[in-house]
Protein backbone atom coordinates (compact mmCIF):
# COMPACT_ATOMS: atom_id res chain seq x y z
CA UNK A 1 0.00 0.00 0.00
CA UNK A 2 1.16 3.41 -1.16
CA UNK A 3 1.55 5.96 1.58
CA UNK A 4 0.71 9.29 -0.66
CA UNK A 5 1.75 13.32 1.06
CA UNK A 6 0.15 16.62 -0.15
CA UNK A 7 2.65 19.01 1.25
CA UNK A 8 1.70 22.54 3.32
CA UNK A 9 2.95 24.42 0.20
CA UNK A 10 1.00 22.38 -2.46
CA UNK A 11 -2.32 23.39 -3.90
CA UNK A 12 -3.82 20.55 -6.24
CA UNK A 13 -6.77 21.48 -8.15
CA UNK A 14 -8.48 17.94 -9.62
CA UNK A 15 -9.69 14.67 -8.16
CA UNK A 16 -7.34 12.20 -6.96
CA UNK A 17 -7.65 8.44 -6.91
CA UNK A 18 -5.93 6.18 -4.43
CA UNK A 19 -7.19 2.88 -4.85
CA UNK A 20 -5.19 1.15 -2.47
CA UNK A 21 -2.82 4.06 -0.25
CA UNK A 22 -3.65 6.43 2.26
CA UNK A 23 -3.07 9.97 1.70
CA UNK A 24 -1.82 12.83 3.90
CA UNK A 25 -3.32 16.62 2.58
CA UNK A 26 -1.19 19.40 4.51
CA UNK A 27 -1.92 21.39 1.96
CA UNK A 28 -5.07 22.08 -0.26
CA UNK A 29 -7.09 19.94 -1.92
CA UNK A 30 -9.65 21.46 -4.57
CA UNK A 31 -11.41 18.11 -5.90
CA UNK A 32 -12.60 15.38 -5.09
CA UNK A 33 -10.63 12.92 -3.27
CA UNK A 34 -10.82 8.48 -2.67
CA UNK A 35 -8.00 6.43 -1.14
CA UNK A 36 -8.54 3.97 1.50
CA UNK A 37 -7.16 6.10 4.32
CA UNK A 38 -7.24 9.85 4.38
CA UNK A 39 -5.42 12.11 7.23
CA UNK A 40 -6.34 15.63 6.73
CA UNK A 41 -3.67 17.88 9.17
CA UNK A 42 -4.15 20.92 10.99
CA UNK A 43 -3.56 23.37 8.35
CA UNK A 44 -4.62 20.99 5.54
CA UNK A 45 -8.23 21.71 3.74
CA UNK A 46 -9.97 19.62 1.33
CA UNK A 47 -12.81 21.24 -0.99
CA UNK A 48 -14.76 18.47 -2.85
CA UNK A 49 -16.50 14.78 -2.00
CA UNK A 50 -13.99 12.83 0.56
CA UNK A 51 -14.58 9.28 0.47
CA UNK A 52 -11.87 6.86 2.23
CA UNK A 53 -12.33 3.62 4.71
CA UNK A 54 -10.79 5.67 7.22
CA UNK A 55 -10.80 9.40 7.49
CA UNK A 56 -9.11 11.56 10.59
CA UNK A 57 -9.78 15.20 10.22
CA UNK A 58 -7.52 17.80 11.67
CA UNK A 59 -7.95 20.79 9.40
CA UNK A 60 -11.02 21.80 7.07
CA UNK A 61 -13.22 19.66 4.94
CA UNK A 62 -16.08 20.82 2.74
CA UNK A 63 -18.64 19.11 0.53
CA UNK A 64 -19.88 14.95 1.20
CA UNK A 65 -17.88 12.40 3.25
CA UNK A 66 -18.33 9.25 3.01
CA UNK A 67 -16.70 6.74 5.02
CA UNK A 68 -16.38 3.67 7.55
CA UNK A 69 -14.47 5.55 10.54
CA UNK A 70 -14.10 9.20 10.67
CA UNK A 71 -12.28 10.65 13.42
CA UNK A 72 -12.77 14.82 14.35
CA UNK A 73 -10.13 16.31 16.61
CA UNK A 74 -10.94 19.34 18.12
CA UNK A 75 -9.50 21.79 15.84
CA UNK A 76 -11.76 20.43 12.50
CA UNK A 77 -13.96 22.43 10.77
CA UNK A 78 -16.60 20.40 8.50
CA UNK A 79 -18.96 21.55 6.23
CA UNK A 80 -20.47 18.93 4.74
CA UNK A 81 -22.90 16.09 4.63
CA UNK A 82 -21.41 12.95 6.46
CA UNK A 83 -22.30 9.24 6.01
CA UNK A 84 -20.11 6.89 8.41
CA UNK A 85 -20.19 3.61 10.16
CA UNK A 86 -18.79 4.70 13.04
CA UNK A 87 -17.80 8.41 14.33
CA UNK A 88 -15.55 9.69 16.86
CA UNK A 89 -15.51 13.88 17.39
CA UNK A 90 -13.17 15.32 20.20
CA UNK A 91 -14.97 18.24 22.14
CA UNK A 92 -14.87 21.47 19.73
CA UNK A 93 -14.65 19.97 16.94
CA UNK A 94 -17.09 21.89 14.38
CA UNK A 95 -19.80 20.30 12.26
CA UNK A 96 -22.29 22.42 9.45
CA UNK A 97 -24.37 19.79 7.44
CA UNK A 98 -26.51 16.24 8.07
CA UNK A 99 -24.61 13.29 9.83
CA UNK A 100 -26.11 9.93 9.57
CA UNK A 101 -24.03 7.09 11.36
CA UNK A 102 -25.38 3.42 11.11
CA UNK A 103 -23.18 1.57 13.51
CA UNK A 104 -22.53 -1.11 11.65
Amino acid sequence: MADSIIEEDLTIEGNILSGEGSVEVKGKVKGDLTAQSVTVHLDGSIDGELSAKTVEIEGRHSGRLNCDRLRLASTSVVQADITAQSMTTESGAKIDGKVKVSGT
